[in-house]
């Protein structure tokens, strides 16, 4: 039987058998006892991925940017200004979810590829008032992974709410939100989680629902956390049918990732992030983003002299793996590898062994068995 395509853009990841499996269940009622039992048990290991004893855990039916709507009805009042740390598109974004509630915002950013310093930061809050807070932990198109806890740090001692975009982190790069003081983490369901698409996943801390309670209405109905906390509570209750076999389906994706531990997750999408990054330079490629700000989830890799974006995602694809084009002024000179959720270490030898017959295509030299060698070595490291 022919290898399934590798999906390694930067999400959809890969999806587990068991995961799949969940998702062909037979659909239930949404207020069933298998219902109620898998949306309890999501929240609850919710709760534990993003360090939150307290939080209030949601998953809706939705998307990543579904979770940013949320988080800007929710969290925002009349008049007030939202400060938003870009890393690169999803920061953007987060500013025209804004624009589009009438939520005034501030952006600030640093080149694509390179981070926002924390004394920017700080320099900014001096400067200004402002009750929100929102930063992207990891942005898909720029690779740049953000000192979340640095800022927290700097938004607590500003009186601010934190809010983090965790669309490309949460799972697989630590979020502890009770130690660093965020107050919301929003993400999605396919990405380090490794379940299908589908899901609006956010958790709120104690101070983020006391600011929403504190709001006499919000400019929405179905984004409203207030209607949906009785559920999220109690889910024989009833306020929008959910996506039933999604939510089992992210129920089972959880119980993978509290089996494997979570510490044990964070190291492991280190090391395979090391290990292909190796692959990756001993190819002779480099890297968009700067050394210094590497997400563990994905790479975005510059495309080497007499590599064409289309011919050369065709004929990976043709090898079998998936990667993705660059975004905005990226666009036709990089693509973006996702190495995230449960990829496996064969998952990491096998993309890197395409690449390498991909630019041997296109007519390239470039040392196939030294790069895959220099990925095993790394992969062993984890024995020593």
């Amino acid at each position: 039987m022919a290898r399934p395509k590798l999906l390694m853009i930067p999400g959809p990841s890969p999806v587990m058998p068991r995961v799949l499996e969940a998702l062909a269940l037979p659909t239930v009622s949404h207020v069933s006892r298998e219902m109620a039992e898998d949306l309890k048990e999501a929240c609850a290991n919710l709760k534990k991925i993003v360090f939150a004893e307290k939080g209030e855990p949601f998953i809706i039916s939705g998307a990543g940017t579904l979770a940013m709507e949320i988080a800007v009805v929710n969290l925002t009042a009349p008049g007030e200004k939202v400060l938003v740390v870009s890393q690169g598109y999803f920061g953007r974004r987060m500013a025209e979810v804004c624009a589009a509630f009438g939520v005034g915002c501030e952006v600030i950013e640093n080149d694509w590829g390179r981070v926002v310093p924390p004394e920017e930061l700080e320099r900014k809050l001096a400067g200004g008032r402002f009750p929100v807070v929102a930063a992207t932990h990891v942005d898909t198109a720029t690779g740049v992974c953000a000192p979340v806890e640095d800022y927290a740090r700097l938004v607590k001692k500003n009186g601010a709410l934190f809010v983090v975009d965790g669309v490309c982190a949460t799972g697989g790069v630590p979020e502890r939100m009770d130690d660093w003081g965020i107050d919301c983490v929003l993400t999605a369901a396919q990405k380090c989680f490794g379940a299908p698409p589908g899901l609006a996943v956010l958790v709120f801390s104690e101070k983020a629902m006391e600011k929403r309670r504190a709001l006499p209405s919000v400019p929405a109905y179905y984004s409203d956390i207030m209607r949906w906390l009785p559920v999220m509570r109690d889910p024989y209750r009833y306020f929008s049918t959910p996506c039933v076999n999604e939510v089992r389906a992210f129920a089972e994706a959880t119980r993978i990732m509290m089996e494997e531990g979570l510490e044990a997750r964070f190291a492991r999408h280190r090391l395979q992030a090391a290990a292909i990054r190796a692959g990756l330079a001993a190819l002779g490629l480099k890297l968009f983003t700067d050394e210094n700000a590497l997400a563990p989830t994905l790479s975005v890799v510059l495309y080497p002299e007499g590599a064409a974006d289309a011919d050369f995602r065709a004929k990976l694809l043709e090898n079998g793996v998936v990667v993705a084009g660059g975004l905005g002024p990226t666009a036709g000179r990089v693509f973006r590898m996702g190495h995230m959720g449960n990829l496996t270490d064969d998952d990491a030898l096998f993309a890197v062994e395409a690449l390498a017959s991909t630019l041997a295509a296109l007519g390239l030299k470039v040392p196939g068995r030294q790069a895959l060698e220099a990925v095993r070595a790394v992969l062993e490291s984890r024995t020593e």
